[in-house]
Order: structure tokens, then sequence, then C-alpha cells
């Protein structure tokens, strides 16, 4: 009982503040810009309390650790000795935990994070504590990386690409295609277009209420539609719940 509450209070408040906020915050012409960034994430104490694995999961439909593990495991399989890793954007949970800590294990010479919103840096690196001096945290935009071309060995992109209006996400999927290193790995959680009929429908229903911008994940910018129409990648997806949810690994062909 106690748990089912939880998950309905985190619920309730993930829906109608943070997406409610979307909504009010398209009607401020100076934000027009940034309107696709959810501004209660930017205030510190709401970000500490969003920031609980349980909300974040059920959001996701419980498959939360399922899909950690993926992309923790595909980083494992990297060799990242003297390597460049990349994180681009902060994510909830322990996402990040881990995934820096498999890096660490792994060997990676540079480690780096960003985002767009300077608290989430802040946030995120009180959840790094454990890894004090390993870490760079850098205040950046998806669609304006500061890293040079073909210089990152792994860059994980997690349920980002979803937040973005279209013409940022072109711009986004441009910027990781080019910092990513000749055989190097792109590695992209992500929503994914339901098997099931019936699960479409809601799929569709919620995005168009909660995520406008997350349709055309379905299609236009599916990550493995997208990268093979660009050319010069090689992508494995796997799927999870019926095909809710992916983790997409794209390898960079060399020259």
């Amino acid at each position: 009982m106690a748990f089912t509450a939880l998950v309905c209070t985190g619920l309730g408040y993930f829906f109608l503040v943070t997406r409610g906020a979307l909504i009010a915050h398209a009607f401020v012409p100076r934000a027009q810009d940034r309107f696709h960034v959810y501004w209660v994430y930017s205030n510190m104490g709401l970000i500490k309390f969003s920031d609980k694995k349980t909300w974040v999961a059920a959001v996701l439909l419980f498959q939360y650790d399922r899909l950690v593990d993926k992309v923790v495991s595909e980083i494992r399989r990297t060799s990242l000795i003297g390597k460049t890793f990349l994180m681009t954007s902060c994510a909830f949970g322990d996402v990040m935990p881990k995934v820096v800590k498999a890096t660490v294990n792994g060997g990676a010479d540079r480690i780096c994070i960003t985002d767009l919103i300077k608290n989430e840096l802040i946030h995120a690196r009180k959840k790094l504590n454990d890894f004090q001096g390993k870490v760079e945290l850098a205040e950046a935009d998806a669609t304006r990386m500061p890293q040079a071309d073909g210089t990152v060995e792994v860059n994980l992109i997690f349920f980002l690409f979803h937040e973005l209006p279209d013409a940022s996400k072109e711009l986004a999927f441009c910027e990781a295609m080019r910092v990513t290193a000749p055989g190097g790995k792109l590695i992209i959680a992500e929503f994914h277009r339901p098997r099931k009929r019936i699960m479409r429908w809601l799929g569709r229903l919620y995005f168009t209420v909660f995520e406008p911008f997350a349709l055309t994940m379905w299609n236009q910018y599916d990550p493995v539609r997208y990268l093979e129409s660009k050319g010069g990648w090689t992508c494995k997806r796997s799927t999870y719940f019926f095909g809710n949810f992916q983790v997409v690994t794209a390898i960079k062909k060399g020259p």
C-alpha cells in the first residue's frame, strides 16, 4: 500500500508539475528558444525532489533497471583505456553513478558529463561524490557540443532526444555523430514504437498530452533509421516491454 501511494504521488507530481510546466512555459515569449526545457528541473529543491528512482522507474513502466543494465553492459564491452567517455545530458536515477563506475573500471582517460542546466550538473556532482577528481562536469548544449571532431570513444545519450523539438533533434544527432570517434560507440536509450496496437494507441495519447516532441522518435528520428540513413554507422537495437523502450548501440565506421 505504501509503495503504491509513493508511486501514485510521484506520477502525479511528474505529470501535473513537470509536464504542466512545459505547457505553461510555451506561452512565455522570451523562453521560446528553450521552452522544451522543464523549468522546474532548474530549481535545486525540485531537482532533488524529482530525482527518486521509484518515480523514474514508474514512468518507464519499471523497465529502468533493464535499460541501465544494458547501457552499462555495452560500456563494459568497450575498450576505454586512454579514451574519452561522454554522457550528453544528466539523468535521474542511478544511471550516472553506474556508468561512471563502469568507465572508471574500464580505464577511461577522460569522463565528461554535460548538461544545459547548471543546477543539474551541481546535483550530478553530489551524486558522483565517490568519483571526485575523475569526472568532468560541463555546461553545454547537446546541439552545440564543445568536443572536437572524433574524440569520444563512447557517447551515451539517455532519454534526451524525445524532449527536444525536431530542429534540435537534428542538431543533437549531428553533434553526437561528429564527436564520436571512428570505431567508437554512440549509445542511445529512448522510447520506441510499441509492437502491440493498443500500446501504440496509448503511447500516442500519452505523448500528445505530455511529451509533444516524442512521437517523431517512432519514425523520422528513430535512432537506427536516422543513423543508417546518414551512412557510416552500424546499429544494433534491443527493445523492452513490448517494444516501448530501446537501447541502440551504433558503431561509427572507420575511414
